[in-house]
């Protein structure tokens, strides 16, 4: 089974996950798996379509937001925040090892509840992610305005 970080109450994160992960997943209770992850980032990882087939047979919703860390925009944001509050939870959100999937919630945090985004990088370095380019993210995020 995948490590799973719990962030909150109803959101944790983890990196790429398995057939036998969602079968895991859907036992364990989760409402919603969100892949942050781009089909084809590397072999053997699961399609969206798979993903979505495997979830849905497990009565799992799904969502797809495929990212890269380079290219993270303000829709990115909103879309993940609306697929984590407003889906069945609680929700998994993963991609290939969970930074990226945390550094979406976490600006959607920092633009949408004014959160200190330093105060979010802290957070998340206890659990033992590095989101050190949270602060420049945010910035970029904000600049592109609603």
């Amino acid at each position: 089974m995948v490590e799973v970080t719990p962030i909150n109450d109803f959101l944790s994160i983890a990196g790429q996950i398995t057939r036998e992960d969602i079968a895991a997943l859907a036992k364990q209770g989760y409402g919603t798996i969100i892949n942050n992850r781009p089909d084809g980032e590397a072999p053997g990882q699961l399609t969206r379509a798979e993903a979505e087939a495997e979830a849905a047979k497990h009565g799992i919703a799904y969502r797809y937001i495929p990212v890269t860390s380079a290219t993270i925009t303000r829709r990115d944001a909103v879309a993940f925040q609306n697929a984590v509050l407003r889906g069945p939870q609680p929700v998994l959100a993963h991609c290939r090892s969970g930074t990226r999937t945390y550094m979406l919630w976490n600006a959607a945090r920092a633009l949408f509840n004014r959160e200190s985004p330093l105060k979010l990088v802290a957070e998340a370095a206890i659990k033992g992610y590095d989101l050190r380019a949270l602060p420049a993210l945010v910035e970029k995020l904000e600049a592109e305005g609603g």
